[in-house]
């Protein structure tokens, strides 16, 4: 939203903080390009705007499996109520999509051409599938409804204000490594992923927004490093001697992730160009302050009387 505000866009911020955190934009409350709704979209929602980037949903392992009921409402009503108002007012939405969609893939690196390997069944099938039924709707209401669409499938992407405590690849390793903490590697470590910088993300949405591209378009950095070498690199850049731990390999965790991006270099002009290295070391500082602040602004409440309330238990 920085990115389109600085273009002179009014931004209307639509998020229920399951995942996000008011800090991360309370500095633009109050300026008069800026609105922000407490509003969760899995219920209808009714405001007058032009384009909408639809990136609501839980997005790391433990956040999405945390409630996996939680995340499919998200990414199957809440899309079908996102492409509801994008249809009642002639907006273009696009959907940030997921590598996810690809599974654990038996084709490398991944064109957008491929179909994916999914496990409908498996702990992380409550956002895979979540995911791709999502893609499913937005084709179905372009062609049915004439709602313009486009599809982001965005690979693994790390920065600043990304939550420390989100159990991402990326988060892990570098409070870990502050903290002096074993870094903790799933499996041997041989599996890879490949990692974009946030502020690369920001403008391939951008521009895939703007573009008359209909099609999912991969958005990632082609530059492959397993797991092992990545949790080598932070603790270099941290500068501490943690140990790596190994753990029991995660179900259905994919053995190998790498986008194939010709589509997006060849039609949007677009490609990473931050540096793995610049990336990581802006994240570390980021994530320094962070622990700094949490520690000067640390409130433990009194604690108080159980009270029991009456009443039948919640369900999602």
């Amino acid at each position: 939203y920085t990115c389109l505000m600085m273009d002179g866009h009014e931004v209307t911020v639509v998020d229920n903080f399951f995942t996000g955190r008011k800090r991360n934009v309370e500095h633009w409350i109050g300026h008069e390009n800026f609105e922000l709704i407490n509003h969760d979209v899995v219920e209808p929602l009714y405001i007058e705007v032009d384009q909408i980037y639809h990136l609501a949903s839980p997005a790391s392992p433990p956040n999405y499996m945390y409630n996996p009921i939680k995340t499919l409402k998200t990414n199957t009503i809440g899309t079908l109520n996102m492409l509801g108002l994008a249809k009642r007012v002639g907006a273009r939405l696009l959907l940030a999509s997921t590598s996810e969609v690809y599974g654990d893939p038996e084709v490398h690196p991944q064109n957008e051409e491929y179909w994916g390997h999914v496990n409908p069944i498996g702990p992380r099938a409550c956002y895979d599938e979540g995911k791709r039924v999502a893609e499913t709707m937005c084709y179905a209401y372009m062609k049915q409804e004439g709602v313009e669409v486009r599809v982001a499938r965005i690979f693994n992407t790390f920065g600043s204000r990304m939550h420390m405590n989100d159990g991402r690849v990326v988060s892990n390793f570098i409070l870990q490594a502050l903290q002096g903490e074993p870094l903790t590697v799933y499996g041997t470590g041989s599996q890879t992923r490949a990692f974009q910088y946030v502020s690369d993300l920001v403008n391939g949405l951008v521009l895939l927004m703007n573009s008359n591209i209909s099609s999912p378009v991969n958005l990632g950095n082609p530059e492959e490093h397993t797991i092992l070498e990545f949790a080598r690199l932070i603790k270099s850049l941290v500068g501490n001697r943690s140990q790596i731990q190994f753990l029991p390999e995660a179900q259905d965790d994919p053995q190998r992730r790498r986008p194939d991006i010709r589509k997006a270099k060849m039609m949007l002009g677009w490609e990473p160009v931050v540096p793995l290295e610049e990336g990581l070391n802006k994240t570390i500082q980021y994530f320094n302050r962070e622990l700094e602040h949490q520690a000067n602004n640390q409130y433990i409440p009194k604690p108080k009387a159980a009270r029991m309330k009456k009443g039948r238990p919640r369900h999602n």
